[in-house]
């Protein structure tokens, strides 16, 4: 991890004049004459490559030069059937610009939906606005979950804590007083207040963090970079192949000039595999948009298929499992307590909290405010402390001080309400404590020996999606685990009742040793009172063990989590911090698009990875052929537009459709050794065969119109294996895979069956002899090719 240092960012040698901080924060008049001078917070939210850098990084590439210049030649020398492969090659092109500028416009306008808007206060009013028109001195209102998103300097604050894990690695929480720095990028776990922007734009590091924050998760892309080495070596393969080539065929055998170039080009444009690296861009383009119109927003393009590989997914109970509001269901006074006195406590503590969380919010609703009470010191709740509190003045001057938190954190082991907490809590409810305490808020240690009063029983709403979703992970073999920093036994509860087995543990318990601790999380699924710091030791944990982890989350508890997992999933409506730094966004907040987002990413690599091999398979026997053409000292086979026809039929067409098929198999690793391992084999065979019936055709025809007939001997061999090999990788067979190999084959057949069309691609089978033989070869090459495979199944399993 890259650690940005806050102290140089705070440079003590320039350091940040404090800016006026005025209640009521900017006038309009203020807000423009700042806008005139430049003083805006003009960092863009989110950088997405322009059309112009879309259309660049598609056209200019290595492969496309090498073909296009193929392409200028071929046009001087040979008729325009030869010529195709480039009109193919622009084709392919244009719809990865199109497909690439749709999957941008769709991550933009999804962006925007899911973007943070800082509230800030001018002329006395709080309003919200888009994070680039903040402006140099905006007084900024923060509460939980809030991201500081421009530098300043505190002007008020309410217990306020902020998590500066962002900038500096330090997961404990600052507390922040008037006058402190506040730094962007940081977040508020606890507490409210405001500050005023101090340094805003290029100033400021929001820019800066969301780069730091991309880096630190960066999805790795096995399937990018396996690309990437496959084309290394295919390179480095095609320069001494296509040289041989040459030098064969317009130096050795001094043929017709034109003629010759034109069998050249056709040797040396079957070995670049250019719609490789377009179908996986149209493939993860088209599964951006897919998942977009299910308001899915992924922020880096390979966690589609980091979400597929995934084989452990951690997930937060609140908002994940369960829905974001609570009801009271009911108030047990302890200790003979006075329940009417209880409401106005619970109702004075709910209007002390600015910012309350779901809990409080359902006993705000459940016990209104009363004006007797006025409150002299608060105390937010924090996901460490697993409590709050409030300090009181009563209507007859009697002061009072009251927390309100967990039950088995607030009192001492064996206290008689655990007991009820407990049975409680095994039928799925939530509760919480009021306890009354003498100590005053700002002790260390405001809990102890505090006195209990009474519980709140709150029922938390499962979300209806949740069971079905939970049934699907299983389903593909992905374990759950439930991570909150809720009671054990009713998070047990909850997921028992969604249909997650085993006994639930308290996280307390768990051993600090990783080793120890990843052997407890392999035996178990539910884990109750999770500390922020615990989620991120137990994604470690498990990842040391070779998982790939993707965690779940919408609070500020859960950032550090979502920052180390594999893959960070954060909710819409979760906390600005939270979708800072998840790579997949639900805009919707459903978790039930989950498995769609685990779908699109199989469907990808699976997909990918099955086209993959047919690219292959047409480089390595073109490579093959050409180094064959030159040892035997003989004319290239094919023209361009046999190598064309070829490839659209086998290759082109039908792995558009597989690309784009359905696929639930789990991504696995190792994607170049799975892709070679049949590529190689399949290529040799298919150069071999081809080669076999083209010598023999030489032997055969004699005279005028000999070499037609032998490039057409051959063509038929190379087109009835590219089918097989099709085929194969077509399994398991639906009607419709079954269907579109058998409408390959008509047209191949209708090509040689249509005179315009034969003399079109200049075919022309002679004789029975020759074309039966050819059709032998073929089926001898497809035994050899099933045999090998399965061979190579059973010895090098993937």
């Amino acid at each position: 991890m890259t650690h940005i240092d806050a102290g140089a960012e705070l440079d003590p040698v320039h350091p940040v004049a404090l800016p006026r901080s005025r209640p009521d924060g900017l006038t309009g008049a203020e807000v423009a004459e700042r806008v005139a001078r430049g003083q805006v917070n003009d960092v863009p939210v989110r950088g997405s490559r322009s059309l112009g850098e879309i259309v660049r990084a598609n056209v200019f590439t290595r492969f496309n030069a090498i073909i296009g210049v193929l392409w200028l030649v071929m046009l001087f020398v040979a008729p325009i059937q030869d010529g195709l492969f480039g009109f193919v090659i622009l084709a392919n092109t244009g719809i990865g610009i199109v497909q690439e500028w749709r999957a941008k416009q769709t991550l933009d306008s999804l962006a925007v939906i899911g973007e943070a808007r800082p509230t800030v206060r001018r002329d006395g009013t709080a309003v919200e606005v888009p994070t680039n028109e903040v402006v140099l001195d905006d007084l900024l209102e923060i509460g939980p979950g809030d991201k500081i998103v421009v530098d300043g300097v505190c002007a008020e604050a309410e217990g306020l804590e902020i998590d500066e894990s962002l900038l500096t690695g330090e997961a404990d929480p600052v507390v922040k007083r008037p006058g402190d720095q506040v730094l962007s990028g940081s977040f508020v776990v606890a507490g409210g207040g405001a500050f005023t922007a101090a340094r805003v734009g290029r100033e400021a590091y929001a820019a800066q963090l969301a780069e730091e924050a991309s880096r630190f998760t960066l999805v790795h892309s096995e399937l990018r970079t396996g690309i990437s080495t496959i084309l290394k070596y295919v390179t480095w393969m095609m320069v001494p192949a296509a040289i041989g080539l040459v030098v064969t065929q317009l130096v050795v055998k001094n043929d017709d000039l034109k003629d010759a170039v034109a069998r050249t080009v056709g040797g040396i444009v079957p070995m670049v595999p250019e719609g490789l690296v377009l179908l996986t861009s149209v493939a993860f383009a088209i599964g951006v948009i897919r998942l977009g119109r299910k308001q899915c927003l992924v922020q880096e393009l390979p966690a589609i298929e980091g979400l597929a590989r995934v084989d452990t997914v951690c997930l937060d109970k609140t908002g994940t499992l369960t829905e974001g509001g609570m009801d009271v269901t009911a108030l047990r006074a302890l200790d003979g307590a006075d329940e009417d006195y209880v409401r106005r406590v619970l109702g004075a503590l709910g209007e002390s909290d600015p910012r309350p969380n779901a809990s409080l919010r359902a006993i705000i609703d459940a016990f209104p405010d009363t004006e007797e009470w006025r409150c002299v010191q608060s105390l937010p709740f924090s996901s460490a402390r697993k409590y709050s509190g409030a300090a009181f003045s009563g209507g007859d001057g009697e002061a009072s001080t009251w927390l309100l938190g967990a039950p088995d954190v607030l009192l001492a082991p064996g206290d008689p309400a655990l007991a009820e907490t407990e049975r409680l809590n095994e039928q799925g409810l939530r509760v919480l404590l009021l306890a009354r305490t003498t100590r005053d808020l700002d002790d260390p240690e405001p809990a102890r020996g505090a006195h209990p009063t009474a519980l709140v029983v709150l029922e938390q709403r499962l979300r209806p999606d949740a069971a079905d979703t939970l049934r699907y992970f299983a389903e593909q073999n992905v374990r759950a685990k439930v991570v909150s920093g809720d009671n054990a036994v009713s998070v047990g509860t909850v997921a028992a009742k969604l249909g997650l087995p085993g006994t639930a543990v308290d996280a307390r318990r768990l051993p600090a040793d990783r080793e120890r601790m990843a052997r407890a999380l392999d035996e178990a699924t539910v884990f109750g009172r999770v500390t922020p710091r615990q989620k991120r030791e137990m994604v470690d944990a498990l990842q040391s063990r070779g998982h790939t982890v993707a965690m779940t989350g919408d609070g500020v508890n859960d950032v550090l989590a979502l920052k180390d997992a594999d893959i960070g999933v954060s909710m819409g409506s979760g906390s600005e911090a939270t979708r800072a730094v998840a790579q997949i966004v639900l805009l919707d907040n459903s978790f039930a698009t989950l498995p769609s987002v685990v779908a699109e990413g199989r469907r990808v690599i699976g997909n990918i990875t099955r086209v993959a091999t047919l690219f292959l398979v047409k480089t390595v026997y073109s490579v093959l052929l050409a180094l064959l053409v030159v040892c035997w000292q003989v004319e290239y086979p094919f023209l361009p537009r046999h190598l064309t026809l070829l490839s659209t039929l086998t290759i082109g067409v039908p792995a558009f459709f597989l690309a784009l098929a359905p696929n639930t198999e789990r991504a696995r690793p190792h994607f170049v050794r799975r892709v070679m391992r049949y590529a190689v084999p399949g290529g040799l065979v298919a150069g071999a065969a081809t080669f076999a019936t083209y010598l023999a055709a030489r032997h055969y025809y004699t005279g005028a119109g000999s070499l037609t007939a032998e490039t057409s001997a051959a063509t038929l061999t190379l087109f009835l294996v590219s089918l097989w090999i099709l085929a194969i990788i077509a399994r398991p067979y639906t009607w419709w895979r079954v269907a579109l190999v058998a409408a390959m084959a008509a047209a191949f057949l209708l090509v040689l069956a249509v005179p315009a069309l034969r003399d079109f691609f200049a075919l022309r089978l002679v004789g029975l002899t020759l074309p039966w033989t050819a059709v032998g070869v073929a089926v001898a090459a497809a035994a050899v090719l099933e045999l090998v495979w399965r061979w190579i199944g059973r010895r090098f399993p993937a």
